[in-house]
């Protein structure tokens, strides 16, 4: 639940911020990220949630995040600590490289290009 909330959350939190910067680089990596992350964190529920049970209890305490590159770093290392306790499953980890895919891509977009 926590794993899908954080994520579902940073589109948000991703869009804001691509609304607000004067980059027209980190708008669009934040608009790149915030369009597919979505999806992923909704491919990896359906997935977990295939294999064991419905995901009922999600967290509902967040912040608004202003600075693109720390935030996406710090999702980063959030995805890199949580998948070491997420089931071990190829199927399920396949997404998260998928998850992790999209925020390096974010991050060097974010970080280099703007």
């Amino acid at each position: 639940a926590t794993l899908v909330a954080v994520l579902l959350h940073s589109a948000t939190n991703a869009h804001f911020m691509h609304l607000q910067t004067r980059s027209y680089a980190q708008h669009v990596a934040l608009g790149d990220y915030y369009e597919g992350i979505v999806d992923l964190a909704d491919k990896w529920a359906e997935a977990y949630q295939g294999c064991y049970d419905l995901i009922t209890a999600y967290p509902s305490e967040f912040h608004l995040a202003k600075d693109p590159v720390a935030y996406i770093e710090k999702i980063r290392d959030f995805v890199d600590a949580i998948r070491k306790t997420l089931p071990d499953d190829t199927p399920l980890q396949n997404i998260i490289d998928e998850i992790a895919d999209l925020i390096d891509s974010t991050a060097y977009k974010l970080r280099f290009l703007s």
